[in-house]
């Protein structure tokens, strides 16, 4: 046989062979990364907040891991109020209770506000392990709304906002709304990040300045503002009377 029709023979084997087996080559898996039998609807979901972890892991692991005791500082904070016995705190954003648990061993009560249901779940659990019996009462946890802390009037002496005010929306008239639920004389307490670059904290262009808060309290009918933005680091205090 000649070369030319045995190469003809063969090609044409060969395309017998392909129709044989469907004519097609083997589509792309289209899956990416997921690993095999795990179908986009069981793959991990990129797109959480805590992408498949714990509490503690998860909503909470920017503070939690960064020394916060030493560059929050606070005890020191808590003694700018001047005293919490017999008084009743509402904890705005109290999270997974940082002040709420230390401000517990010293006031009456403490309202730990937030309005995500993981965290008053998270302290209504924690509080039990954290602290002795008779300050687990002290706590009364609630879940608030992004524009209502659900605080009834003249239902707390101190209203203490910790790494929460920047993520507030109408914030003088938030403000107001706090005012309302302080007694007469109450004090309001504000620690937030400071505008500029720190090794911890929310990105920058969230941030809200020192005098922009400041001016909020003012328009929102506090007084007695006092500002400090020296005895933290990574942020400002401010402190006003209802």
């Amino acid at each position: 046989m000649k070369p030319f029709a045995l190469l003809f023979v063969c090609l044409s084997a060969l395309l017998l062979t392909i129709n044989a087996c469907g004519g097609k080559p083997e589509e792309q898996d289209n899956t990416g990364d997921i690993p095999p039998q795990q179908t986009s609807a069981t793959a991990p979901d990129t797109n959480s907040s805590t992408n498949g972890k714990t509490l503690s892991e998860g909503l909470t692991e920017d503070y939690t891991h960064t020394d916060r005791v030493i560059w929050q500082k606070p005890d020191m904070v808590l003694n700018l109020l001047g005293g919490l016995d017999g008084k009743a705190v509402a904890d705005i954003g109290a999270g997974t209770g940082f002040f709420t648990l230390r401000m517990a061993q010293k006031a009456r009560k403490v309202i730990a506000i937030d309005i995500d249901p993981r965290f008053i779940n998270y302290l209504d659990s924690i509080k039990t392990l954290e602290l002795p019996e008779q300050f687990q009462t002290r706590i009364e946890t609630r879940l608030g709304k992004p524009d209502n802390p659900q605080l009834k009037t003249g239902e707390v002496n101190v209203v203490v906002i910790v790494n929460t005010f920047m993520y507030i929306r109408d914030q003088v008239g938030y403000l107001k709304i706090l005012r309302e639920a302080l007694t007469p004389g109450g004090k309001i307490l504000i620690v937030d990040f400071k505008k500029k670059r720190t090794p911890v904290g929310p990105p920058n262009d969230i941030r809200v300045p020192i005098h922009i808060v400041e001016e909020a309290l003012y328009e929102a009918g506090y007084k007695n503002v006092l500002a400090n933005d020296t005895a933290l680091d990574y942020q400002y205090i401010l402190v006003a009377e209802r």
